[in-house]
């Protein structure tokens, strides 16, 4: 790509949990690499996804739900998003379509008028709702900061997003090209694959276990004798009660098989080979709370500090 125009620039997108910023990370690289479920704090690291076209790179940083924390994940969580916003040379701050602003937007609106990072402020979710409402949830919004633009989405259906990435373009400075054209992420696999179980567990289980659920890959290795490429992945599933334990196993196994299956299909779209995935789960009691294991699981403490 010779452009001598050529843009490049890190865009963050911040809301509160469940607002759909993986669903339209997903959605503009046009490949699955953050989880979504329907559950509220899926995300938990910041990830980093790659676009690039004839006129430039955006490199997005999806990060956790702002929310207000309850233990010392939550917290973790809530300042990598926060910190996140000073870095990036824009930021999309997703909302719902609704005239009611409450308390968590409120606060989402005092950190950014305390920066001076240009911010869009996206409407998701327009499918939900009529069109002729879109412009008294974009009336209700337009005051409360100085937004460079507002964009009503749907990320699940992608509706307007091609026109965001025009917008995004107009505020990215001119620089170089980060990541090969051919990067879409920075996630090792190992992590992807670790996500794409969680995620599975986060849909197929009860309300109260999800925020309690890390999962770790003990092993994944492809098998030398494997004419047709078969990837061996060990995985544990870690909870924080015993009675969650008994949850996540099931019946007769039946719950960890359902895991299991469904993970393995994800896993094995992204890998392009056959996958033998064998789950465990073990109990470590309140580990959200310790600093040592948050890091243990793939929650890089040094992204938090």
């Amino acid at each position: 790509m010779n452009n001598e125009n050529f843009k490049s620039g890190f865009v963050t997108l911040i809301g509160r949990p469940n607002v759909g910023k993986s669903t339209l990370m997903n959605h503009l690289i046009g490949q699955k690499i953050a989880i979504t479920s329907n559950k509220p704090q899926t995300t938990r690291n910041r990830i980093q996804t790659v676009y690039t076209d004839d006129r430039g790179q955006i490199i997005f940083l999806d990060t956790p739900g702002i929310h207000k924390a309850k233990n010392r994940l939550g917290e973790h969580m809530v300042s990598m998003a926060v910190r996140t916003m000073n870095e990036v040379d824009l930021i999309l701050w997703l909302v719902e379509p609704s005239t009611f602003i409450g308390a968590g937007e409120r606060d989402i609106v005092e950190k950014l008028n305390k920066i001076k990072t240009p911010v869009i402020l996206i409407i998701n979710k327009i499918d939900t709702v009529k069109k002729e409402e879109i412009l008294t949830f974009i009336a209700a919004y337009k005051d409360l900061c100085d937004f460079k633009e507002i964009v009503p989405v749907s990320a699940i259906k992608g509706e307007n997003t091609d026109t965001l990435i025009d917008i995004i373009y107009r505020y990215m400075p001119e620089g170089p090209m980060y990541y090969d054209e051919d990067t879409i992420t920075d996630q090792p696999e190992r992590q992807i694959v670790a996500e794409l179980i969680r995620e599975k567990a986060l849909r197929l289980l009860s309300e109260e276990i999800p925020h309690g659920i890390a999962v770790v890959i003990d092993r994944m290795k492809e098998r030398e004798d494997s004419r047709d490429g078969l990837m061996d992945i060990d995985a544990t599933i870690i909870c924080e009660r015993d009675s969650h334990k008994g949850i996540i196993i099931g019946k007769g196994g039946a719950m960890l098989k359902k895991i299991g299956t469904q993970a393995r299909r994800e896993i094995e779209n992204l890998l392009d080979c056959h996958v033998n995935l064998k789950l465990w789960v073990k109990t470590k009691k309140d580990w959200r709370n310790s600093d040592f294991m948050i890091k243990n699981y793939g929650l890089d403490s040094s992204k938090f500090e």
